[in-house]
């Protein structure tokens, strides 16, 4: 982080220089949005967060439905009570770690809309600490979600999408996915492998008329940090958090966008350019500021 540190605006100087460099990344993102007049959209994680604002921002933005994808189906229908109302808000209560659960979902979806225009793979969570006290038991749970979700949520509207040779598929990562973080071993594992399943993907889908990004940003202010895991409390190294709106708008950005990814804020990009160049080096300086802040 000390290097990143370097590129991003120092928490010293924080709120107001801070807020100019997001509102300078919300302008570039929103040069690249558009409008989804007629769409049907699938967000998973759609309770809250992240999943809850792209719901009111696809709904503001002509979706002609947005499925909302939880496993809580009162929150879905606050959400549902925030869209606009022109907009065709589907609550449809799903565990999307059971393989199952997701077979079924599908089925249901597409007997009723046909097919599906963009999916948004969003839900996800971590749960904080070293790999030593955690149980396998919570490392599959986080596992479970935040990859094979994502991999059973995209399987099941991928054909679909191809046999009309048109769609989007968004997974929504994480800057985790290229840097590993101390204490969310497990959360990183499933960043690198949802970056890297995605990637695979990208090359495969070349001309067929389906694309697929990856949004990935830093920390953001969720409630990805209300697990008791973290101990009421956000890690140092997130202090530079985002608001929802942000990767919202990166969302919708990368549903009409012919690139792999997208990183959110997009001057992080320099960071992450420069561990994948200089790895050796970028670790030797991100290791031990990493790993002094976890145990802060």
């Amino acid at each position: 982080m000390q290097l990143l540190r370097k590129i991003v605006p120092s928490t010293n100087t924080r709120t107001t220089r801070y807020r100019r460099v997001e509102e300078l990344a919300l302008s570039k993102i929103n040069i690249i949005m558009s409008r989804f007049d007629g769409q049907i959209i699938i967000i998973t994680g759609a309770s809250s967060g992240i999943g809850r604002q792209a719901a009111i921002d696809f709904s503001n933005n002509g979706a002609s439905s947005v499925v909302l994808v939880s496993r809580s189906e009162l929150q879905l229908r606050e959400v549902a009570a925030l869209m606009n109302p022109k907009c065709n808000a589907v609550v449809y209560p799903c565990d999307i770690s059971n393989k199952l659960d997701v077979i079924k979902m599908s089925e249901d979806l597409l007997t009723r809309f046909d097919h599906i225009d963009i999916l948004v793979n969003n839900a996800g969570f971590g749960i904080f600490g070293k790999v030593q006290n955690q149980s396998i038991e919570e490392m599959e749970s986080v596992t479970a979600t935040n990859y094979f979700g994502m991999i059973y949520c995209t399987k099941a509207f991928l054909d679909s999408m191809l046999r009309r040779k048109s769609g989007h598929i968004v997974n929504v990562a994480s800057v985790a996915a290229s840097f590993g973080v101390p204490g969310l071993a497990a959360y990183c594992g499933s960043k690198f492998a949802t970056l890297g399943f995605s990637e695979a993907l990208h090359h495969e889908l070349y001309g067929s008329g389906v694309g697929i990004t990856v949004v990935s940003p830093i920390a953001v202010k969720t409630n990805f940090f209300r697990n008791q895991s973290f101990g009421g409390k956000m890690p140092n190294y997130t202090r530079l958090s985002l608001e929802p709106k942000t990767v919202s708008r990166a969302i919708m950005a990368a549903a009409n966008s012919s690139r792999l990814e997208i990183i959110v804020p997009f001057f992080v990009r320099g960071g992450v350019w420069l561990k994948h160049t200089l790895p050796y080096f970028v670790n030797a300086i991100a290791g031990p500021v990493f790993r002094r802040q976890y145990t802060n």
